[in-house]
């Protein structure tokens, strides 16, 4: 195990195409990292550089206190577990978990105890005889990641491997990873462009955008203080609601003519200034009209999610989404009042996007 360190890592393609713009920061050892972003962002360019699979263009990757810039795949002691799984289809599962260890001159039964360990951890056992074509995509994925457990590797490298699964089995996978990544300490980087992955298995998210970082932090924090207008339309679901308003004074946003206090606000921004106001749809909450701070919401239709309902409409003649639990709000249609809390209301910057917090 080992720390990872990314320093200024840039990638440049001919053409002077820059699919990654000197990206930093640090993974602890043990750690579960996630890469997250919309597709061309740059995740995956970037982990295929800690893989060593693309030659980095500057800057440097350091696996604990090697810098591995120059350094063969093979010899960084990193294993990566791909999106289509990558297994011999002509062996056996038990052959697929030792080919490696084989081709290292591993003695066999330090081979045999390593593959029996990973099959009973990851419950493919009865499996250990079949070919790959004989198991599901889920069980598959297992064995994947028992090929890489087997090496005992400092770093996991994780690159969309649930993108080929149903929705229902990705939910158990993704658990099986974090419960995985949790009892073998092993530092991992995992890739996805599903916000809700990263959310559940991450420690460290790194939300991209552009080939760059957009921001890095735990997921409650990235959630809850997103530092640019984009990571708060990008984690979350349904995404937050953002509406154009006026800095009306210290803490105080103007919507329309309903005014509202944000706690978080920059106390120096002049009356006036253009801004962005964030809302997130589980924080709006039902209220009387003429309540202090209640702003109009008409409703024009309600999804169905069983035990929540999205209420889709318009606020301050915007598209605009409020979650409920269901049976909670008692209408279908037409206009009703809503609020939010002060502490939950976001500013962004009209212009640049980014968040006018204080912190």
């Amino acid at each position: 195990m080992a720390q990872v360190t990314l320093t200024n890592v840039r990638k440049v393609y001919a053409g002077g195409v820059e699919a990654v713009k000197g990206v930093t920061f640090d993974i602890p050892d043990g750690g579960f990292c996630v890469l997250v972003g919309p597709s061309g962002c740059g995740k995956s360019t970037l982990l295929r550089m800690v893989a060593g699979l693309e030659t980095i263009s500057g800057g440097q990757v350091a696996i604990g206190d090697r810098v591995v810039n120059q350094i063969e795949p093979a010899d960084r002691d990193i294993a990566m577990v791909f999106q289509n799984y990558a297994l011999y289809p002509h062996m056996s599962v038990y052959d697929n978990m030792a080919y490696g260890l084989r081709n290292r001159g591993t003695p066999k039964d330090e081979i045999d105890r390593r593959v029996q360990e990973a099959a009973r951890i990851l419950a493919i056992e009865p499996f250990l005889q079949r070919r790959p074509r004989q198991l599901s995509g889920g069980q598959r994925q297992r064995v994947a990641m028992g090929r890489a457990i087997v090496r005992k590797p400092q770093v996991f490298l994780f690159d969309e491997p649930l993108s080929n699964l149903d929705a229902k089995l990705r939910v158990q996978m993704r658990v099986e990873i974090k419960k995985l990544q949790r009892t073998l300490g092993v530092t991992s980087i995992y890739v996805t462009h599903d916000q809700v992955e990263a959310m559940t298995l991450s420690d460290k998210l790194v939300v991209m955008n552009g080939g760059q970082v957009e921001q890095i932090g735990v997921p409650a924090d990235v959630y809850r203080k997103p530092a640019s207008r984009f990571v708060a339309t990008f984690i979350g679901s349904p995404p937050m609601n953002l509406l154009p308003g006026l800095v009306d004074g210290p803490g105080i946003v103007a919507l329309g003519d309903a005014i509202l206090q944000a706690r978080d606000l920059r106390e120096d921004l002049p009356a006036g200034t253009a801004v962005e106001i964030g809302l997130r749809p589980e924080d709006v909450e039902l209220v009387s009209e003429g309540e202090a701070g209640s702003l109009p919401f008409d409703i024009e239709f309600v999804e169905e999610l069983g035990a929540t309902q999205l209420f889709h409409g318009r606020l301050a003649g915007k598209p605009f989404v409020m979650q409920a639990a269901t049976g909670e709000v008692g209408v279908q249609g037409g206009r009703v009042w809503v609020t939010v809390d002060a502490e939950r209301v976001h500013v962004f910057d009209a212009e640049s996007g980014l968040r006018l917090g204080r912190d």
